[in-house]
């Protein structure tokens, strides 16, 4: 079943300009999947889409099955896209993104696959990552500094 649902997704993303995911759900639902947002948030991280800019500026997804050092450009790419600011709290990493990028850049950080990253919860323009230890929030912090040239 999860499957075919991923092989949809990746059909209707190839034939659609989709930009959330709800707009995917109801996409999903119109071909006879019964879904809720947070399968296919699950859906989302599982296949590692991305989000790309597309010509008028917006944002829509995309998957990609291309080589491990290509991923990771797009991913930093996607952290350029929606970035706005990150602090840290002691062992909590708080990134600001664009509005309705968080998301998409979760899925980018934890496709990265930081070691000390316990895991990312992202709202609509606010993500929180939990860190093993306060001093490597501040290593991953720096990293993710680094990827973006903004150092």
């Amino acid at each position: 079943m999860k499957r075919n649902r991923h092989d949809k997704i990746i059909e209707i993303i190839a034939s659609n300009v989709v930009e959330t995911q709800e707009q995917l759900a109801a996409l999903l639902k119109e071909a006879g999947y019964d879904v809720t947002q947070a399968t296919v948030s699950r859906d989302i991280r599982q296949m590692k889409l991305a989000k790309q800019a597309t010509e008028d500026g917006k944002y829509k997804y995309v998957y990609t099955t291309a080589d491990s050092d290509a991923m990771q450009d797009k991913y930093v790419s996607v952290l350029r896209a929606g970035y706005v600011s990150m602090d840290v709290a002691q062992n909590l990493l708080v990134i600001k993104t664009v509005s309705g990028m968080a998301m998409a850049l979760a899925a980018a950080i934890d496709a990265l696959d930081f070691p000390q990253i316990v895991g990312c919860i992202a709202g609509d323009d606010t993500i929180m990552i939990a860190i093993k230890t306060s001093e490597e929030a501040v290593e991953v912090m720096e990293e993710l500094r680094t990827l973006m040239g903004r150092n």
